[in-house]
């Protein structure tokens, strides 16, 4: 398979900072290798620097990299490719999502990040980076990244989600977004099929993780999958439903000293790549 791998290293819009140091340290990994060894062709994009003014507020920049990345996302599928975008912030994925023109997505989370300004109690932009998606939020903001549009709550799946906070609860409650844990692939599968995806895209933030299985940050909570789990999970789905792009988000590097994640992210991408090929 033709493979774009599009780097956005940033983080709370800091360039190389925290999680921002992900995307490199995934590559010097051997993520790249992994794949080529598979038998994928692969090319690798990095937006770069979107600003060069240090003092530039979260939001303005975590949207600048928005823009960049739905860019390179477009890009890559007029060129023939799938894009791969590993990406500091969960934010990158409404980039993704506009590039690729999805009407539907996966977000494996250990956080629902459906709080909006109105409900977040620490201004956390990446907790608030599905509502984005699902435009619940920063409309004003997405209607300037090229071709995004808001994806129906009911063509959303929220996996293993399970550090939510009570405003986020009760918005879940009310919206019909998928929930499912990782062994409830199938089921939750079946209902984004019937709900008429065509265009999905597939967001794994690496927190979702059992950190007593995989730590990938410093916000884990206990409990969660085991890496076979969600690398399950994500090719079981990926075999049923049009996966058009993914995003890999939310590896800081500092909380890995064995360096056990990059091998990991290159057996699920090497299983999700040949599922698809499969499929």
């Amino acid at each position: 398979m033709k493979v774009s791998i599009i780097l956005a290293s940033y983080d709370s819009g800091h360039y190389h900072g925290g999680c921002g140091q992900g995307p490199d340290a995934l590559m010097a990994g051997g993520l790249a290798d992994a794949l080529k060894l598979a038998g994928h062709d692969i090319d690798v994009h990095d937006i770069g620097r979107v600003s060069d003014d240090e003092q530039a507020r979260e939001i303005a920049t975590g949207f600048a990299v928005c823009n960049a990345v739905s860019g390179e996302v477009r890009i890559a599928l007029d060129n023939g490719r799938f894009p791969v975008v590993l990406a500091g912030n969960c934010l990158s994925s409404a980039g993704a999502v506009a590039g690729q023109g999805a009407d539907a997505i996966i977000w494996a989370d250990q956080h629902g990040d459906i709080n909006t300004p109105d409900t977040s109690t620490s201004g956390f932009l990446d907790g608030m980076a599905l509502a984005t998606v699902l435009g619940l939020c920063w409309r004003p903001m997405t209607a300037q990244i090229p071709g995004f549009k808001p994806i129906d709550p009911a063509r959303a799946v929220l996996v293993n989600a399970r550090d939510l906070d009570p405003a986020e609860k009760d918005r879940l409650e009310k919206l019909p977004v998928i929930r499912a844990e990782c062994p409830g692939w199938a089921g939750a599968a079946e209902k984004l099929k019937a709900a008429g995806a065509s265009r999905v895209h597939m967001h794994i933030d690496l927190d979702v993780h059992d950190p007593e299985e995989l730590q990938a940050n410093r916000f884990a909570t206990p409990g969660g999958p085991a890496p076979e789990q969600v690398r399950r999970a994500m090719c079981g789905m990926a075999g049923l439903l049009p996966v058009a792009g993914l995003t890999i988000s939310a590896y800081d590097p500092a909380f890995d000293a064995k360096g056990e994640v990059p091998p990991l992210v290159g057996e699920l991408l090497v299983d999700l790549l040949a599922t698809m090929e499969k499929s």
